[in-house]
């Protein structure tokens, strides 16, 4: 029976006898399959195949070679030599250079800290995405014809993250919303902000869901009805453009009538919240693509959900839209960006190892590289990380920035099992469980340090005019600003910047002048309540909703 394969941040350690790799008793023996068990569990297989996808093992156990890529990573004692006999001295040259430069790439994998084989990886000069499509190449065994294949695949798939993360590094973060949001408008399609567009989406789904059929006309006047109560902002047009977007989707079956509306039909296959915002989300990420525009995953979770929690959701879904000429015309659009910038740190010398690892097969059953082509796919990977490490270390302002801790979206009510089992977390700061007393006292949701954590979260998002008061032309002149003790959760994507000496927030206070700014979903015990005066109207903008009073 099949063992279940750990998880890829605890490569460190072996996943059948869970023990550290070292030098001496369990040494790390990567296979064809790209899965790496210690040399101690090896022997003691009843067959000779991979205990995880049962894949053969065509090479003997005693002549597959130690992965030193990982006992380096151990700080164990390397040995400056390691005899592999292949065919022929040139086989055994190309052999040579091509592990070096595997062994040199995974020194970017080095753990800052970590426990029983348990890498911790937050603070590495590297992308989590480019650490994970690393740790796949470090593991593939170079001897065996099935794992030459998969490392040239790896490579691949690490030069095509480097051009995506070079493109990211040369964008402006401020614009990037405004081009997106400027390219969907362009297509006949708007997205109403994390909370609206969610509810609009959940509406169209009840109106729908049991396979009734509704023009465009009566489909967008039953989600304006239920949306206004909540959301007095809700028009016609702006519904109209979010099913315009879904239809561009292909959500919907569409039936022609002689001189009347078309019916609209939602298809079998979106008729659950979960498939039709997958179908959304991906026509979103689409249109950016067309428009040339390239968004980490981190930043599409932000955008489209206001939080960080949807980054694998996202990340899946830009990995299906990806096409084996997605990495060429990327390479193309990375060179029109370094000439739009005068190209500082030179990496247009890249370009050369980019074309190369471009034109590789992604194919799983393509043929077996040479050991030549071997030989210079992983010479050409290792030098566009290095590249992208160097830009990032030299040239990138982001990689100067102190990286801020992400607000978690949840409260840390207990401490991290990992933390206090292995010594080590993988997740970091990302971890939603607490890593000491002064985090969890932190994240109490009983107090009022959530309060400031709350407000030095916001302060430091800048602030970006809210749509609702671009609409209604606010003047913003009176503002107050409440605090009301609440313990529910908070799903309006609308929060308030900046806030200075929160301490006196607390106390309800008038005549301060406020802008905007969007926010992940935070679950916080006190209600923030704007009161905005406007001709014949007052708003009163709270979380978790916004209500209209005449």
């Amino acid at each position: 029976m099949p063992v279940q394969a750990a998880q890829w941040t605890e490569f460190l350690s072996c996943p059948i006898c869970y023990n550290e790799f070292d030098e001496n008793v369990h040494k790390p023996i990567s296979l064809g399959c790209s899965h790496t068990v210690c040399k101690t569990c090896l022997n003691k297989l009843h067959r000779k195949a991979c205990p995880f996808d049962q894949t053969a093992i065509n090479t003997d156990i005693d002549v597959l070679p130690v992965n030193f890529a990982l006992l380096q990573l151990v700080g164990a004692q390397v040995p400056d030599h390691q005899s592999i006999k292949l065919s022929n001295l040139g086989e055994n040259k190309h052999y040579e250079v091509a592990k070096k430069c595997v062994e040199d790439l995974a020194l970017y994998l080095k753990p800052l800290s970590g426990g029983k084989g348990v890498a911790s990886l937050n603070q590495s000069a590297l992308s989590r995405p480019m650490q994970r499509k690393l740790v796949t190449l470090v593991n593939c065994q170079l001897v065996e014809e099935e794992g030459r294949v998969r490392a040239m695949r790896a490579a691949r798939s690490l030069g095509e993250r480097t051009v995506t993360e070079l493109i990211l590094q040369h964008q402006n973060p401020q614009q990037l919303s405004a081009n997106l949001w400027a390219a969907v408008r362009a297509r006949g399609c708007q997205f109403l902000g994390p909370a609206m567009q969610e509810e609009a989406l959940k509406l169209v789904l009840l109106a729908l869901e049991d396979g009734s059929a509704l023009s465009r006309k009566v489909l967008v006047l039953f989600v304006v009805q239920r949306l206004e109560p909540r959301f007095p902002q809700a028009s016609k047009t702006s519904i109209g453009h979010v099913v315009q977007l879904l239809y561009r989707a292909s959500c919907f079956k569409v039936t022609k009538r002689d001189e009347d509306s078309s019916l609209m039909q939602l298809k079998e296959e979106f008729r659950s919240y979960e498939a039709l915002r997958r179908e959304h989300d991906a026509q979103i990420v689409h249109i950016a693509m067309e428009a040339g525009l390239r968004i980490s995953p981190e930043q599409w979770s932000s955008l489209l959900y206001g939080d960080l929690a949807h980054k694998s959701h996202m990340q899946s879904i830009i990995d299906k839209l990806q096409s084996p000429e997605s990495f060429a015309k990327s390479v193309q659009e990375l060179t029109i960006v370094l000439q739009r910038t005068g190209d500082p740190a030179n990496l247009n010398r890249l370009r050369p190892h980019l074309e190369l690892l471009a034109n590789i097969d992604p194919n799983p059953d393509a043929v077996s590289p040479t050991w030549e082509q071997l030989e210079n796919a992983m010479v050409a990977v290792k030098t566009v990380v290095h590249g992208l490490v160097d830009f990032i270390q030299n040239y990138s302002r982001k990689g100067h920035e102190t990286p801020q801790p992400q607000p978690n979206s949840k409260y840390k009510t207990s401490m991290c099992r990992d933390l206090r089992q292995q010594g080590g977390c993988p997740r970091g700061t990302n971890c939603t469980f607490a890593h000491s007393q002064e985090e969890l006292e932190k994240c109490n949701p009983h107090g009022l340090n959530l309060y400031y954590y709350l407000l030095s979260s916001v302060a430091s998002m800048g602030a970006i005019h809210n749509e609702l008061y671009k609409q209604q032309q606010c003047d913003r002149e009176k503002i107050c600003v409440s605090a009301v003790k609440r313990a529910e959760t908070c799903f309006s994507s609308q929060v308030f910047s900046p806030l200075e000496e929160p301490r006196d927030r607390i106390q309800e206070s008038e005549g301060k002048k406020m802008l905007f700014a969007p926010s992940p979903i935070l679950y916080t015990e006190f209600h923030i309540k704007i009161i905005c005066e406007t001709p014949g109207n007052i708003f009163s903008l709270s979380i978790p909703e916004i209500e209209l009073f005449s």
